[in-house]
């Protein structure tokens, strides 16, 4: 009679249970092939194979501001903002960035100068970024299962690295870079205490790529950039050749590369 009775109960318990079970949390699909743009020049490349020329215009759009309005985007400004006592310093290495800027002799370009990564591999514990890059081909992988930073990481190019999710937005935390790398172009140098919030979400068929630097040594304020819409490619990673820079020696002015 017991073991009846355990029966009939488990029975109309087992129906109950499973629909007061959450279902598995589900996240928008960021993998795949995304447009890259950054090393490229701003026009046009031409190549000629056995006599057949093809000119292919540059979509640079995946390394440009934004202009209109993104959904999800953060409230940003043009430009970082430094102490006064480092704004002669950030002046000095913009007014001199192609003979100061190590991205532009083969220096690796650290996070978040990368910018968005040319091919994310989505899995449920981890995500995995690969790029391409001219001082070489650079990939991260990224753990999401909620554990911390690693405590014996050595510093980096491109931090240690941890995300989450926060509804359909992958949020990336980096920490423990070395200090030789600038965030953006202009001179943005920073310190070994620098923070790193990288933000990714789908706006239709394109990936939204937005991202924080907080320095509190070096910024008066964690700066927010502009964000940045960058299309999905049907163009395959490709290895990057070997970085030699030879005409750093020869410039004559101080034209900016503008290559990021």
């Amino acid at each position: 009679m017991n073991r009846f009775f355990s029966i009939v109960m488990a029975a109309l318990l087992l129906p109950a249970l499973a629909g007061a079970q959450k279902p598995a949390a589900t996240h928008p699909d960021l993998g795949g092939l995304w447009l890259f743009s950054i090393d490229l020049p701003p026009a046009a490349l031409k190549k000629e194979i056995n006599g057949n020329v093809e000119i292919k215009k540059i979509d640079a759009s995946g390394r440009r501001p934004v202009k209109s309005d993104v959904a999800g985007a953060l409230p940003s400004t043009p430009a970082p903002s430094y102490k006064p006592e480092f704004q002669a310093k950030v002046k000095q290495l913009s007014d001199n960035e192609s003979k100061l800027d190590p991205v532009f002799y083969c220096g690796k370009p650290g996070t978040p100068r990368i910018g968005p990564p040319r091919r994310i591999i989505q899995q449920s514990n981890e995500m995995i970024f690969l790029y391409e890059d001219i001082s070489g081909d650079p990939y991260r992988v990224i753990p999401t299962d909620g554990r911390p930073h690693r405590k014996d990481a050595n510093p980096s190019h491109y931090g240690d690295s941890v995300g989450h999710w926060e509804g359909n937005s992958l949020v990336i935390e980096s920490t423990n870079f070395v200090e030789d790398t600038w965030f953006g172009e202009e001179g943005y140098f920073h310190s070994d205490g620098m923070r790193v919030t990288e933000r990714l979400w789908r706006v239709g068929e394109n990936l939204a790529y937005q991202v924080t630097v907080d320095d509190p040594k070096v910024l008066t304020a964690p700066w927010t950039m502009p964000v940045r819409i960058v299309k999905p490619s049907t163009e395959p990673l490709e290895e990057s050749p070997r970085c030699l820079e030879t005409d750093g020696p020869r410039l004559l002015n101080n034209d900016h590369h503008g290559q990021r």
